[in-house]
Formats: structure tokens, sequence, C-alpha cells
């Protein structure tokens, strides 16, 4: 079920969900994933989320991290397939907020990790903050489901 109101805009709560596999690479010396990694997961979730509202990177508009934070509940093990959730919680002229989940396919409804990104749009040339154009917004929307 899609949750874009008929106004084209991304509806706030939707979920953008990206599957990666855990590499044993990403274990450190405790045998669990180690803390940096799980904003790594986050990164390549956004960039899949960029990918399907249709804004093929590098392109004239990127996104750049304005916040990121992590609250860690349980430890990653491995094997394991981590499943990124990324939750629309604000949506701003030029910036989107989300509420950022880490589980893990094989224990599904239990929380890994906890956080929260900002990311904001912006113009590739300048660096300035860059307004989401009505196609941008459009696209987006159908990315982020009940």
């Amino acid at each position: 079920m899609q949750v874009a109101d008929q106004s084209g805009l991304p509806r706030i709560g939707g979920v953008f969900s990206c599957v990666m596999p855990l590499r044993w690479g990403d274990l450190d010396a405790l045998n669990h994933v180690n803390n940096t990694l799980y904003f790594r997961y986050a990164e390549e979730a956004r960039i899949h989320l960029f990918a399907a509202a249709g804004i093929v990177l590098p392109s004239a508009r990127v996104g750049v991290l304005a916040h990121a934070s992590f609250d860690f509940l349980k430890p990653l093990l491995y094997p394991a397939t981590v499943v990124i959730s990324l939750v629309l919680t604000r949506l701003g002229r030029s910036s989107m907020e989300f509420e950022v989940l880490v589980e893990c396919r094989e224990d599904p409804g239990v929380v890994y990790a906890k956080g929260r990104n900002v990311m904001v749009g912006t113009d590739s040339a300048t660096g300035k903050s860059l307004a989401w154009t009505p196609d941008e917004l459009a696209g987006f929307a159908p990315c982020f489901v009940a």
C-alpha cells in the first residue's frame, strides 16, 4: 500500500526499507557488528532511497547528512540479513528527517538499533540547500509505504 497523499507528497510515517547481507568483515574483535557500520547501513539505505525516487547520484542534487545518531540496543551477529527502515518523520523545504530502525530478517520485529538522520538536499555545485522540486517529491512519495 502506498502512502502518498493526493498532493503527491510523501506522507509522514511512511517507511522505506532496504535489505542487505551482513558481511563477515563487518564484525569487530568482540565478534559482533562494529557500531560504526550501523551508520554505513543507514547511508546505503539513503542511497537506495534516492535511486528509487529517480535521483541517481551523482547529480545536480545531492543529499548531505546534517545529523546522525544511533542507540545500540542488541548486538548484530554473523550470519544475518540486515533490514534498515527509514521512517519519514519530517519533510522540510529542503530536508527530510528519518527514524532509522535496524532489524535482522531472521529475528523479525526485534529492533537492534534505533537512530535519527536528518538529510538536507543541496545543489551539488554550490553546496547550498535546495528546495525539493515537485517532481522530486512525487518521486519520493511512492517509496514510503505503510
